[in-house]
């Protein structure tokens, strides 16, 4: 076939358009909007669904358009050292070893809601089958041990530093250590029997459990906290998430977001499909620094 010098031009910048999309990787914004990379602890479309109308309300507010990228665990570093997104939604520790690495700031931190309660922290649990013969702590030596991710603060580390604490390395002292990805996941696996302990952060199981995904009678808690705090938990509680924009963001960008965040109200779509009650003046995350510098995790692993 022979084409013409027209067609092959045609074809060239076509063919250069495709590679710099690909170049681009996975998202396909347009360069005016405002990108919101969001860690998708629950899989990338149920996520998604569950901030769009937060990024629908920031763009009637802030009078610009703002988009959502689910992002993996892995993902997230990659985006912000690209400077692929202008803010980002990610779990407490993520956020305090992204701004050791990269910069940012806090703008405002998530008020989550559970029984009509409003609640600015959250804490990790460590669950078994209801029937299973693990009762402490000490009986997870030489089982098979599930967590979302290493770098899952309510899903890993904070069950991390409890078991540390009582003389056991989940890492080196297990006799299956495996990531799940989701929180979802690492349920299933518990119930199902694949695994034999798994970590998720608070409120993954009523959650479930009001999706009628699973029922709370079929897992057991170990270490469990009774108070106040109305989702089951084994671990103290720390900040919730914090909504953060990234390096290099406008500041008054960022000031507009966290006040048209913080004057969100509970009866408000998108904090109803966020099932949060709202949002704070960001949170203290010196606690979360120090877990971090206890487990040498990231870029305090020095």
């Amino acid at each position: 076939m022979i084409f013409g010098k027209s067609t092959i031009k045609t074809l060239s910048l076509l063919s250069a358009a495709l590679i710099a999309l690909a170049a681009f990787g996975t998202t396909s914004f347009a360069a005016d909007d405002v990108k919101i990379g969001v860690l998708a602890k629950r899989g990338a479309d149920t996520d998604l669904q569950k901030w769009l109308p937060t990024a629908q309300y920031l763009s009637e507010k802030v009078g610009k358009k703002f988009t959502v990228q689910p992002l993996t665990f892995d993902e997230v570093p990659l985006f912000l050292k690209a400077k692929k997104v202008d803010f980002f939604l990610v779990n407490s520790s993520m956020f305090s070893d992204l701004r050791n690495q990269f910069g940012g700031e806090a703008v405002a931190s998530m008020i989550n809601s559970r029984e009509g309660k409003a609640l600015n922290s959250f804490g990790g649990v460590l669950l078994v089958k209801a029937d299973s013969p693990i009762q402490t702590l000490q009986d997870i030596k030489g089982k098979r041990f599930m967590c979302v991710k290493k770098s899952s603060f309510g899903g890993y580390q904070m069950a991390q530093r409890e078991l540390l604490k009582a003389g056991i390395d989940p890492e080196k002292d297990t006799a299956v250590f495996k990531e799940a990805g989701t929180h979802d996941k690492v349920v299933e696996m518990v119930r199902d029997g694949v695994i034999e302990i798994g970590t998720v952060r608070t409120d993954t199981l009523e959650r479930m459990e009001a999706e009628g995904k699973i029922k709370l009678s079929e897992f057991r808690i170990l270490n469990e906290q009774k108070d106040e705090f109305p989702f089951v938990r084994s671990t103290p509680l720390y900040a919730e998430w914090p909504m953060a924009m990234a390096a290099g963001t406008d500041p008054a960008l960022g000031k507009q977001v966290g006040e048209a965040l913080i004057a969100l109200s509970a009866d408000h779509p998108a904090a109803k499909t966020a099932k949060i009650v709202g949002w704070s003046a960001p949170a203290d995350y010196a606690e979360v620094e120090s877990l971090l510098k206890e487990l040498k995790f990231g870029s305090f692993a020095k």
